[in-house]
């Protein structure tokens, strides 16, 4: 049986204790700052469920198995499964444009990518092994949504997590028993939280001796007892209308400070318990960390499509597509969009087995992270370039529309030689929200740190890029000639 919106957005009315504006939210489903977000979730699982989207959506678990789940649990064997589940997540993808960065397909590949190394963990504690195997095919056959806290709250960055003034001011293990761990603290960013059934709980930053109360890994539900969500601003909230904010008003996935007030873990839900090193390896001795951002820059280049898709619109709109610095700029849209997913496609083709399983290219995905992590700033300007003042002289709201005195005047002033007024209001309008607006900013934000600072992202790339090929070309060239040789040959032409 395959999950479909309605069951997902009911399970998401479970008690869970989220704040927004100084109040306790209740039903997320219903409240004015979620809803229409939660119901554009509920659309990716009614996207799934449909009949002739089973094939592409889902795979058959096991041989002899009527059981089936969605794609992003997929462990391909070869690169043509890889394919096939990433047609999947661009099919998913293309509902939301790229604007949902923490969709269900993005934990479900971390958590996948460890399952793929579960060696890793066998080799740590068979118990903790044990215990992620079984969570990957619960969340597997229950379509769990999940999210993930992997960051520390930034207080004093100067000092480690057990140096702050209040050293629970980061989640770690307050106690342990024979049921389980007790933690409290706060964990940051729950980015679609809201909408997910489960948080993935860990720590990515590298973690220093003394700090091993926070070196932990576990999964809860979302409304554990004790686990408390403090929600940002809600972006879809202040959005007025679906027309003015396309994006903001169904796609605000949201962003939330998790706060742990003494909740407890079973040891069926923990994999890593008080080990720095292992925190680490569980990423990195793992396909987790590529499998994860293999994930992310998939949604990216759906997203490129859609910015560059907004570029020539703007071009067609306001009669500027001959123009020969239009073009121009154009054509370099046109080669970034491309350069991404060239990078998608060549972390496939350039993919590894690893322990049976077909694993993208760790290099690859490292260079596509930085280089797109700068990328993106750079097409959100040209965007804004390209459009000008229509981004920003527009009518107020919908409701201008409802006056037809200011409905005729709209009419006058809002042309375009390839589309009537109301439909270069709307196109500017959503072109607005994507580059511009509030939940646009974001976006940027979000683009530039999802993966890690870029220092960070460049470090990846520099540990994994195969210098040896590099020097060895060096190193044949150096080796071709000698000082020894040219001295002999210099003495040869002066006799």
């Amino acid at each position: 049986m395959v999950k479909t919106g309605a069951q997902h957005i009911a399970s998401l009315n479970d008690g869970r204790s989220v704040y927004i504006n100084g109040e306790h939210a209740g039903d997320v489903s219903v409240h004015p700052a979620f809803r229409r977000t939660v119901q554009s979730t509920g659309k990716l699982y009614d996207f799934q469920s449909r009949p002739e989207n089973l094939d592409l959506m889902t795979y058959q678990v096991g041989e002899n198995s009527d059981l089936r789940a969605n794609r992003i649990w997929q462990l391909p064997r070869s690169y043509g499964e890889l394919v096939e589940r990433r047609k999947a997540l661009v099919a998913w993808t293309e509902i939301h444009g790229g604007f949902l960065g923490r969709a269900p397909d993005h934990v479900a590949s971390c958590i996948s990518g460890m399952y793929m190394g579960i060696d890793v963990f066998e080799s740590y504690d068979s118990n903790r092994a044990k215990a992620l195997a079984e969570y990957y095919r619960y969340a597997r056959d229950n379509e769990l949504y999940l999210t993930y806290v992997i960051i520390n709250p930034q207080a004093d960055r100067s000092k480690a997590a057990n140096e702050q003034q209040d050293p629970f001011l980061t989640a770690g293990v307050v106690d342990q028993d024979a049921e389980g761990l007790t933690i409290r603290g706060a964990k940051m960013l729950a980015t679609g939280g809201i909408m997910a059934n489960e948080v993935f709980v860990t720590c990515i930053q590298p973690l220093r001796e003394g700090e091993e109360p926070y070196a932990v890994s576990f999964a809860i539900p979302m409304n554990a007892k004790g686990l408390k969500i403090l929600s940002r601003r809600s972006y879809e909230q202040a959005a007025t209308s679906v027309y003015d904010y396309p994006l903001a008003s169904r796609f605000d996935e949201n962003d939330a400070v998790l706060y742990f007030d003494d909740v407890k873990v079973p040891w069926d839900r923990v994999f890593v318990n008080q080990d720095t090193a292992m925190c680490m390896k569980q990423f990195m001795a793992t396909p987790a960390h590529v499998y994860q951002n293999y994930q992310a820059q998939i949604r990216l280049m759906v997203k490129m499509r859609f910015l560059v898709g907004i570029a020539r619109k703007i071009a067609d709109t306001n009669g500027i597509i001959n123009f020969p610095p239009v073009k121009e700029t154009l054509g370099k849209l046109a080669a970034q969009n491309n350069l991404v997913d060239s990078l998608v496609h060549a972390m496939e083709i350039k993919g590894q087995s690893r322990n049976g399983y077909f694993i993208p290219d760790t290099h690859t995905l490292y260079s596509a992270q930085v280089l797109t992590q700068e990328l993106y700033g750079q097409v959100i300007t040209t965007l804004r370039e390209l459009a000008g003042g229509g981004l920003i002289m527009l009518p107020s709201s919908v409701e201008d529309f409802a006056n037809p005195e200011l409905h005729e005047l709209i009419g006058k002033t809002q042309q375009s030689p390839t589309s009537s007024s109301e439909g270069r209001v709307k196109f500017f309008k959503l072109a607005w929200d994507a580059v511009g607006s509030e939940f646009a900013s974001r976006h940027s934000q979000y683009e530039m740190f999802y993966a890690g600072a870029n220092f960070v992202t460049k470090g990846h790339s520099f540990r994994s890029f195969d210098w040896d090929s590099c020097t060895q070309l060096v190193d044949r060239m150096l080796d071709s000639y000698s000082l020894e040789d040219e001295l002999k040959t210099t003495k040869s032409s002066a006799a």
